[in-house]
């Protein structure tokens, strides 16, 4: 489908690709994977023909399509976020306008004995029946399944896209790509601007709907469960496995060992060999031996070690001044913009030496409590910020407030202050900034690298309380662990903004999940977290289907022994408003509309698998016509199409039961 073929690529006189040569398949799931700054955004670029190689060619076939999503991009803003998402079936509109152009030429045209003609009429029926799979398509039910699946609330989709955020409005860059359907998505660090459920949300859709994907990203977690092949680019050159990455790792860890012991093995017969040479060189006795030991080491393939970038990120935050026993202690904090309450009654107490989490959906809090800790915004309630408390605050768009027009170490010089300007050089060479590349402009650095570059900051001075938002975007494998690792032995206060499931796991102690305008404590990792989400969803599903088997129900078995949850746990959602007998009846009418939609739709989909299966039984028995596999391929896009209206019609019934 793509094939990549003797590719280079050099930028000033340093090579970054050197000869790479590899095919992307039908269903490849590909992790491409490397340090930051290994190139894998550029490979990206050039296999979507956005920048053109040194050297070696990209061979794609004309029936392939691609969908490429960058780090960055440039969105507009003229339109409601449905009008925006629609977009994605701009192909449609152009099928139409090219039949009716062709339905012209036809009406103008007598030469019907012509051979042209004939092909004309060909052309049509084939372009028409395009257009009729495309049409049977349910557009505007996948677009809302992919929009509310990205995060979006149905109130959402008639809002200007100006309103939302660079990463919101990412997320509709990405659903765009998505709805097209392309052969092959590459996406390059699509999790950044993604909270754990839209996460979870986009691994599914990418397991069984995508077809070919190139994805680069540093969560290993979303990349293990979605790919099935890993090219790793080191040092110019690429290793490819066909696993996903932590079996890579593996692989590769055995790999080097074989060929390090074939090496020493092979390097201890060569010595053997020239010594006996050296040895019986000049005893005519041996001459024979000899010269039949010196062809015999001539014929030798010479093992080689495939080298290994072994430059890694030094970081270990300074030791900790010492704090108040409480950093932070917040009592009913509440923050409203407008009439849109972000979140109230917010309570809970963080303790000296603990690593917590802020988790939830992009939107509902947690940066913004972050602000009212760091004093930048108002708020209503009591945060109190313990004694002797000095906080280190990574901003999640940190990296982009650099200024690109100057150098790395002028980056870090320009705002180091007192004896730690003496070490800059020593600090930068721990964050792989030594030698030329600390004169290296901020503006040609990867996304990596600028991460890397904002985090130096947090060692200019000693603090006891970090406050990292999104830290890990754009940062490799090798780092994230790295920077894990020092926050783990970091001996103060951690509050840690992410939805990097690995990067959590194993580093926090308690999670506060934002959602609903409140904030939720939960003891204990981030997977103890997810699976009680888990939990509390099939609860929520049991008791609206309260005739639900008893097989098929779940039971949560309380602790005894389970400590007293904080006031925030047992904070109860109030009970809701009493309706009059009239919003009443409006409810019970549109309880039954949307039951009816439900029906409807379960119908249709018993209907459709009715028919792709008689289909199918014909196809088995070999007796179909010719055109039986394209009447397959409609009548299972029919059967997909109506699962979406199911889907939707059961999403809108539940939606309306909850008011």
């Amino acid at each position: 489908m793509i094939s990549i073929n003797n590719l280079t690529v050099e930028f000033s006189a340093k090579s970054l690709f050197d000869n790479i040569n590899y095919v992307i398949n039908t269903r490849d799931k590909i992790a491409l994977v490397g340090k930051n700054g290994a190139g894998k955004s550029t490979m990206l670029k050039i296999i979507a023909g956005l920048q053109q190689p040194t050297s070696g060619t990209v061979s794609i076939s004309n029936d392939t399509t691609v969908g490429y999503l960058p780090q960055q991009m440039q969105v507009s803003d003229t339109e409601t976020v449905m009008g925006e998402a629609r977009k994605a079936f701009a192909h449609v509109d152009a099928l139409r306008e090219k039949l009716d152009r062709l339905n012209r030429q036809l009406a103008e045209r007598t030469d019907y004995e012509r051979e042209t003609y004939a092909e004309l009429i060909e052309h049509m029926t084939t372009l028409s029946e395009q257009l009729q799979m495309v049409e049977s398509e349910n557009s505007i039910a996948e677009i809302e399944k992919t929009l509310t699946g990205l995060g979006f609330e149905r109130s959402d989709f008639d809002r200007p896209t100006s309103e939302f955020s660079g990463g919101w409005r990412m997320r509709i860059e990405l659903a765009k790509i998505l709805l097209q359907r392309p052969d092959v998505l590459l996406l390059d660090e699509p999790t950044n601007h993604l909270d754990i459920e839209s996460i979870q949300w986009l691994e599914n859709f990418l397991m069984t709907k995508a077809k070919a994907v190139v994805l680069v990203s540093h969560d290993r977690a979303f990349i293990d469960n979605v790919t099935n092949r890993t090219i790793e680019i080191s040092l110019g050159r690429i290793y490819d496995y066909s696993v996903n990455y932590s079996k890579f790792v593996e692989l590769r860890k055995e790999r080097i060992e074989q060929q390090m012991r074939a090496y020493q093995n092979q390097q201890k017969q060569i010595a053997d060999t020239e010594e006996f040479i050296e040895r019986f060189r000049y005893k005519a006795t041996k001459a024979v031996q000899v010269q039949s030991r010196m062809k015999q080491l001539a014929k030798i393939e010479r093992i080689e070690v495939d080298e290994v970038d072994n430059s890694h990120l030094s970081l270990k935050f300074p030791p900790a001044p010492r704090s108040g026993d409480y950093p932070v202690i917040a009592d009913n904090v509440g923050k409203a913009y407008g009439d849109h309450q972000v979140f109230d009654n917010c309570t809970f107490t963080i303790k000296r030496g603990e690593k917590v989490a802020f988790v939830g959906k992009n939107g509902e809090g947690k940066s913004t409590l972050v602000k009212c800790i760091m004093g930048e915004i108002p708020h209503t309630g009591t945060l109190k910020i313990g004694h002797n408390v000095k906080i280190g605050y990574f901003a999640q768009n940190q990296a982009q407030l650099l200024d690109g027009e100057i150098s790395v170490f002028d980056t870090i010089d320009r705002v180091a202050v007192g004896d730690i300007r003496l070490k800059i050089r020593d600090i930068l060479g721990a964050f792989m900034f030594g030698g030329e590349a600390s004169d290296k402009k901020v503006k040609v650095l990867s996304g990596g690298e600028k991460t890397r570059l904002a985090m130096i900051r947090l060692l200019l001075e000693p603090v006891n309380l970090l406050i990292l938002d999104e830290p890990t975007n754009h940062l490799d494998m090798k780092t994230k662990d790295i920077l894990k690792q020092a926050i783990k032995d970091f001996n103060g206060t951690v509050i840690v903004v992410s939805h990097d499931r690995e990067f959590l796991d194993g580093l926090v102690e308690k999670v506060y999940e934002f959602g609903g305008g409140k904030v939720r404590e939960c003891l204990g990792g981030i997977y103890e977290f997810l699976e009680k989400k888990k939990i509390e969803r099939l609860e929520e599903l049991e008791r609206r289907n309260p005739t639900m088997p008893a097989a098929q129900k779940v039971t949560v078995k309380k602790d005894e022994h389970q400590p007293q949850t904080s006031p925030v746990q047992a904070e109860q959602p109030a009970s809701k408003p009493k309706l009059s007998y009239a919003e009443q009846r409006e409810r019970e009418k549109a309880v039954k509309r949307a039951e009816k939609r439900v029906k409807e739709a379960e119908d249709k989909v018993g209907k459709m698998e009715l028919a792709v299966k008689e289909i199918e039984d014909t196809i088995a028995q070999g007796n179909g016509d010719a055109d039986i596999y394209q009447r397959h391929a409609g009548a299972s896009k029919e059967l997909e199409n109506a699962m979406s209206e199911w889907e939707l019609a059961t999403m809108e019934l539940e939606e309306i039961k909850s008011r």
